[in-house]
C-alpha cells in the first residue's frame, strides 16, 4: 500500500511538472505570436463555439435559416452549423472572425438581423460554449 502511494504521487508530480511546463511553453508561444501579430499589424482572429436548441422538430427550419443568413458577412472567415448527431434539435455553431470587432458588427448586417428575425421563434436555447481565439489550421489562413 505504502508502495501504491508513493508511485502515484510520483505520477501526479510528473503530471504537475508536465502540466506546468505545457502552460509556461503555451504562454511563450502566445507571447512570441502576439508580439509578431503587434509587429505586422496583423490583429488577433476571434471565435465562438456555440449550442442552439431549436423548437422540437424545427432544427432543419432553423439551421436552413442561419446558413442563408451568413452571407457577405464582412470579416468572417468561417461560420460552419452542424447538426449534433444524439440530440435531435441540437444545432452547433462555430465561428471564427478576423477580430472580435467584426463578430459585434455583424450583428447589424441587414442579411443577419433578417434571419435572427425569422429564427427567432424557432429557438428554445441558446448557450454560448466558449470564446476562443483561433491561431490557424487547415481552412484559416
Amino acid at each position: 500500500m505504502a508502495g501504491e502511494g508513493a508511485l502515484f504521487q510520483n505520477v501526479m508530480n510528473v503530471t504537475k511538472r508536465s502540466f506546468i511546463g505545457l502552460l509556461l511553453g503555451s504562454a511563450v508561444t502566445s507571447c512570441a505570436a502576439s508580439k509578431l501579430k503587434q509587429a505586422t499589424g496583423e490583429t488577433e482572429m476571434y471565435g465562438l463555439i456555440g449550442k442552439m436548441t431549436a423548437t422540437q422538430g424545427q432544427r432543419d427550419a432553423l439551421s436552413a435559416i442561419l446558413l442563408e443568413g451568413l452571407r457577405n458577412m464582412p470579416g468572417n472567415i468561417s461560420y460552419i452549423v452542424a447538426n449534433d448527431p444524439v440530440q435531435p434539435d441540437v444545432l452547433w455553431i462555430t465561428e471564427v472572425w478576423t477580430e472580435a470587432e467584426a463578430h459585434l458588427a455583424s450583428l447589424q448586417l441587414p442579411s443577419v438581423q433578417d434571419a435572427i428575425q425569422k429564427g427567432r421563434p424557432l429557438i428554445a436555447g441558446m448557450e454560448r460554449i466558449a470564446e476562443t481565439a483561433p491561431i490557424g489550421g487547415y481552412g484559416l489562413r
